[in-house]
Parts: structure tokens; C-alpha cells; sequence
């Protein structure tokens, strides 16, 4: 795999293992068995589809990217009990206030460094994410997602974890901030009748705006099944990116069961 195109593992929903320049992040953990309904306000949510990687083989964790901790979604039973196993748990301001622990919390834009195993250093900075229509927040929380780059400039892009948010002015502007090589996106066009028609996360749509704004980037699309309220499924992804004459920017991830551990 190349600098530009990180190895990434499948889990399941939001949950993708990612390494990348020798540093392993893991996104929304959901780790739960399929068939369990979760209530929250304003809405039950079913589960319906299993983790295709354990926690046991995943190995050690640097860094948990989770977008918000507040929706079971994307911060399921399993997920919540696995957080200590992270060095360090990045996620909103709100939500590292709950967590607790080795929790980090982020406003838009803050941004930290780090290092990787040779001591390279490298960016980790919130990008703004809205879980909604416009006027959502209120409803929905808080919601971040996260970009990673070098540290010093040069030819070499950005990785992008959007979290749950759709395609807005925000994201607009992470396209702008930065040369993103890899856009891993949370779609799949949720929707909970509570919250109305809107969906709260990115549609094929969406996920063709931001391809469009991000010309370099490979398409990464996660969190489109293993819930019901999903509305789009892969191949009404695929299909929109084969009509828009983008398909080869799509990029989907298989899991990986074997020597994941390291």
C-alpha cells in the first residue's frame, strides 16, 4: 500500500481499522452482535449487522478517531468497554468531558501533534461535522471528524475521517484546508423518522460533492449497512458514482480476519 493509500480493515458500520504511516487508528468502534435495539431520543436504533473483525484480533490501538460518543451507532456497548485498550480516545469537547479516562476532546480546527514510530511528526486536527440538516445541533450534539497530515509540507496528502455529517460549508472547507488523499466517509443517507426526512448522514450525493471537491482524494465509504436506518445501501452508492463518472474514485474495504494483530 502506498503513503497515499492507507491500509484499512473493514469492521463493520463507522468502524474501520486504519494504518497508516506505521500508526494504527481505529474509527467509531461498534463491536456489538447483531440484533440489538437501542434507545436514545428521539429514536430506537436496530442493529442488524455483526462486527466482520473482534476486538481480541485487532491488536494494539493508537488512536480512536469517534466522531461523537453520544448514538449508539457509532459508540456501541462493546465499543464503549474497548476505549481503555486506545492509547488515547479523540472525540468532541462534550464527549471527552463523559468519557473520562484517555479521552482528548476537540473543538473544529483545534489541532494536535504527533509521532509516528520513526518520530516523524504528523497533524491531527478536528474538522467541523454537522449530523444533519441545518439547525440539527441542537438534537443531534456535537459531532467532529478528523484530518491527519505531515507535519511539514510537501507533495504528500492528508487522510480524512469525516464522521457523521452530511456534505455542508463545513466539509467545503476541510476540501479547502486540505490536500486530502483519502476521504474515509460515514454515508449510507440515515435516517430516523423522529428527525424527519433529512438525512443525518452523507447520501451517494453527498459523497459525489465531496469526491468532486477533493479531486485527489479515493473514496472510502463506511457506515452504509448493519443498521436499519440506513437508506442507501452500496450499490445505490456504487451506481451514483458510475452515473457522476466517478466509480474509480470508490475504494471498498474487505475485512481482514488473519494477522491483524501486531
Amino acid at each position: 500500500m502506498s503513503e497515499t493509500q492507507p491500509e484499512i480493515t473493514y469492521v463493520g458500520g463507522p468502524t474501520a481499522l486504519i494504518n497508516y504511516h506505521g500508526m494504527r487508528f481505529l474509527t467509531d468502534p461498534t463491536f456489538d452482535p447483531a440484533g440489538g435495539d437501542y434507545g436514545s431520543a428521539p429514536a430506537t436504533l436496530h442493529k442488524t449487522g455483526a462486527p466482520q473483525v473482534s476486538v481480541e484480533t485487532l491488536g494494539p490501538i493508537d488512536y480512536i478517531l469517534l466522531s461523537h460518543d453520544q448514538h449508539f451507532d457509532n459508540l456501541d456497548h462493546a465499543g464503549r468497554k474497548m476505549l481503555s485498550q486506545a492509547k488515547h480516545v479523540l472525540t468532541t469537547t462534550e464527549g471527552a468531558g463523559r468519557l473520562g479516562g484517555n479521552a482528548i476532546g476537540f473543538a473544529p480546527w483545534q489541532t494536535i501533534e504527533i509521532k509516528n514510530p520513526e518520530g516523524r511528526p504528523f497533524l491531527i486536527t478536528a474538522t467541523p461535522a454537522r449530523h444533519g440538516a441545518f439547525g440539527c445541533e441542537a438534537r443531534s450534539g456535537p459531532v467532529v471528524g478528523f484530518a491527519i497530515s505531515p507535519k511539514e509540507s510537501g507533495i504528500e496528502g492528508a487522510l480524512y475521517f469525516s464522521g457523521d455529517t452530511v456534505w455542508y460549508e463545513g466539509v467545503a472547507e476541510v476540501a479547502r484546508w486540505f490536500n486530502v488523499t483519502t476521504a474515509v466517509l460515514n454515508m449510507g443517507a440515515a435516517r430516523v423518522q423522529a428527525a424527519g426526512p433529512a438525512p443525518l448522514t452523507m447520501t451517494a450525493e453527498d459523497g459525489i460533492e465531496v469526491a468532486k471537491a477533493m479531486p485527489e482524494a479515493t473514496i472510502v465509504p463506511l457506515h452504509f449497512e448493519g443498521w436499519t436506518h440506513f437508506s442507501e445501501s452500496k450499490q445505490v452508492i456504487q451506481e451514483a458514482f458510475w452515473n457522476a463518472g466517478l466509480d474509480n474514485r470508490l475504494r471498498w474495504i474487505d475485512p481482514v480476519q488473519a494477522h491483524l494483530k501486531e
